[in-house]
């Protein structure tokens, strides 16, 4: 009799992630130094094993120092080397049963290396921040790194008092003992452990609009500086928040917190209920207003329905990129056709060997995938009709809400919302590498 199959790891990633447990909560306590860049942290992880029992299992994290283990509150036997920390409870975990590990560690977080450069927690000139996507989570703690993983959290965070920390979720306290200040936050929607954002810095707080009853707090947290530049350029984010709830469904968290960090960055990068942008991305002309769409958008597509594995990444991208387009529509910009056109002619002039449904590691972040991506759903929403097409973008957001997906279940999903076959879009802008014709209604 054959025992269960092992399940298959992240084929992008495999060195990435355990998959034969789940973490279901993480508790973090971080103590952290800007000045010498030190950081010491203890995590508390609740898990449950997958059907098979487990002998050992896998957590990764970067090149730090490790104190104290503990599985089930007992000592295991472990190894830490290669971004991997390897664990052999005294005793075999039963299959399907719940148990807990803790970890402390310390020393000086850096990105971790990957083939878009260093990924994860990053010293700036005088604080920090973190932008994980795809796999810099490990660069500042012990995590199951699979982005199916998806947990609740909850984030200690103790710096000098100089200095905010911002995170994704709920500010539940910040209290001050002498020269030091800990925060407490508690993010209780699962969460993928790239997505738990964090910055560190001196910032100065707004609120973006009156949410008024039953709206969704907005916040931002920035250089003071740049106060009266943000102040146009986020001007309409709360309009955006109003019209992506009616086209999408609700908003799926409980707050959203935008971070302007003192330094340029190279692209915005979204976490879960938080984005963080950079100096490049204030003008005080709404130059980077598409890219504000295009954050908030991933807070439904991404972040609170999230991907099984990296093949699916254009499902982040290509509905975040028609955010953008559906933004500067109903906002009196360009309209999604004329979008939708500069896009393919784009296309037509770069190599024509990328599948949306398996772009590959090495172009998962090429401008193709973003921009093929938008012209699938484009081709979706011609096919569908608007009426059907946001119908079914707010029954995948209420369906999905909190879980992982693949390009097959939203293929099966956009099916039960169509008059006709849509299996010839699919096969044309999903599984097919050649440009099809520009889609129109």
């Amino acid at each position: 009799m054959n025992g269960p199959r092992p399940p298959a790891p992240d084929p992008y990633f495999p060195a990435n992630g355990d998959a034969r447990y789940r973490v279901h909560r993480y508790e973090l306590s971080l103590d952290y130094r800007p000045g010498p860049n030190r950081l010491a942290g203890t995590v508390r992880l609740g898990a449950i094993a997958g059907r098979a029992p487990l002998t050992e299992f896998q957590l990764n994290l970067a090149d730090f120092r490790i104190g104290r283990v503990r599985v089930e509150g007992r000592q295991p036997r472990w190894t830490h080397r290669g971004g991997k920390l390897r664990l052999w409870p005294t005793k075999p975990l039963r299959a399907g049963a719940a148990f807990t590990v803790e970890i402390h560690w310390s020393g000086n977080p850096k990105p971790v290396s990957s083939p878009w450069g260093g990924l994860g927690w990053e010293e700036l000139t005088d604080g920090a921040l973190v932008a994980s996507q795809p796999v810099g989570a490990p660069s500042w703690y012990p995590c199951n790194d699979r982005p199916a993983d998806k947990a609740s959290y909850q984030l200690a965070v103790t710096t000098p008092s100089a200095y905010c920390v911002v995170a994704g979720g709920r500010l539940l306290t910040r209290t001050t003992r002498a020269s030091t200040t800990t925060w407490l936050y508690e993010q209780a929607a699962p969460t993928s452990s790239y997505l738990v954002g964090l910055a560190i810095g001196k910032f100065q707080t707004v609120l973006l609009g009156d949410p008024g009853l039953g709206g969704v707090p907005q916040s931002a947290h920035l250089p003071s500086h740049l106060l009266p530049e943000f102040s146009r350029d986020f001007a309409r984010q709360p309009r955006m928040m109003e019209l992506f709830g009616e086209l999408f469904g609700p908003y799926p968290f409980g707050e959203y917190t935008v971070v302007v960090a003192d330094e340029e960055l190279d692209v915005p990068v979204e976490a879960q209920g938080m984005s963080l942008f950079g100096t490049n991305h204030v003008d005080g002309a709404r130059g980077s207003e598409r890219l504000i769409a295009h954050e908030l958008a991933h807070q439904w597509f991404g972040n609170s329905v999230g991907i099984a594995d990296w093949r699916h990444i254009w499902l982040n991208e290509g509905l975040a990129k028609y955010a953008e387009w559906i933004w500067s529509e109903r906002s009196g910009g360009r309209t999604a056709d004329e979008l939708a056109s500069v896009a393919h002619r784009m296309l037509a002039g770069l190599p024509l060997d990328l599948r949306l449904a398996d772009p590959g590691r090495r172009h998962m972040f090429d401008d193709r995938v973003y921009e093929r991506g938008g012209l699938a759903v484009h081709a979706l929403r011609r096919a569908l009709g608007d009426d059907a097409f946001f119908r079914m973008l707010r029954g995948w957001t209420a369906q999905h809400r909190g879980g992982s997906v693949t390009t097959a279940t939203f293929e099966a999903h956009a099916a039960r919302y169509a008059d006709g076959p849509l299996d010839e879009v699919f096969a044309d802008w999903v599984h097919g590498a050649a440009l099809p014709p520009l889609p129109v209604g």
